[in-house]
């Protein structure tokens, strides 16, 4: 019998083992994409005269978050832990911890998840964007494929929505010179425009009082892939705004859908480390 056990527990680890390595080195090799189309920005830093045409709230975000003479942001890389709810009608809200990578020109981004499905047993996720194309794949410890899709259209538009909304962690990506578009909306809220080739996307901020960033929200967003997607609108909360590295960031957020009966969140998460390259 002990041997037996040994033998089942070498095969555990060999299990956990090759999922492992097969997922570190996929993560490299998508890493490695987005590092190589990297370049630097043309702007070095932020000059406030942009500041001139754009919405008078956003006017405000960017003087509350930026300090003056702020280096454009190149590249972030993130920790992250909090909870994700693998289902909707039926709350079943595990553990999550992820790593994050983004490069802002051109843009592109990849999401590194560990998501817990029961004790010692997990699903690792990637999800990101870049030359165009986004990209999902899920993999139960790391071997078993659940998900492996990458596509030029719905899926791409969605995950440049993504990135856009999280600009509020490399806020410089806002300012029209790095190729955001602003129209106003209303004295709390303006439409931020994106575009990324023949990928655009187009979302609505919202600005509370003190000109932080509390809401941002999506017309439409496909969730899901395949012939089962359906389109619906999509909203981020953030809160917890703290410096790092001089720049103002909300440290906590929200993700949901906004359906019929109210929002449906499935990812709620706070930021446990963030890293700045700036542009030089």
């Amino acid at each position: 019998m002990f041997l037996v056990l040994v033998l089942v527990l070498v095969g555990v680890a060999l299990v956990y083992g090759c999922g492992e390595y097969r997922w570190n080195s996929e993560t490299a090799r998508l890493r490695r994409r987005l590092e190589e189309r990297g370049r630097p920005g043309a702007a070095k830093r932020v000059n406030l005269s942009e500041l001139e045409r754009l919405p008078v709230p956003v006017q405000r975000y960017v003087r509350a978050v930026l300090p003056a003479d702020q280096q454009m942001v190149a590249a972030v890389t993130l920790e992250q832990e909090g909870t994700f709810n693998l289902r909707e009608d039926d709350p079943r809200w595990t553990r999550f911890t992820a790593t994050q990578r983004v490069i802002t020109d051109p843009p592109g981004f990849d999401w590194n998840a560990r998501i817990v499905l029961l004790p010692g047993l997990f699903v690792r996720v990637h999800d990101g964007y870049g030359a165009g194309e986004g990209y999902l794949k899920a993999a139960v410890l790391g071997l078993l494929s659940k998900a492996d899709v990458r596509d030029a259209g719905d899926l791409a538009v969605g995950e440049l929505m993504r990135f856009l909304a999280e600009a509020v962690w490399y806020p410089t990506l806002l300012l029209p010179s790095q190729g955001t578009r602003w129209t106003a909306v209303d004295p709390h809220s303006a439409r931020a425009t994106f575009k990324d080739g023949s990928v655009e996307t187009s979302l609505l901020f919202h600005f509370q009082p003190d000109g932080l960033v509390d809401t941002v929200r999506a017309d439409a967003r496909s969730r899901g892939t395949g012939p089962g997607a359906v389109s619906m609108p999509w909203e981020c909360r953030l809160w917890n705004y703290q410096k790092r590295e001089g720049v103002l960031v909300p440290l906590e957020g929200e993700a949901a859908w906004v359906t019929p009966t109210g929002l449906k969140p499935y990812w709620r998460g706070r930021i446990t480390r963030l890293t700045y390259e700036f542009s030089r």
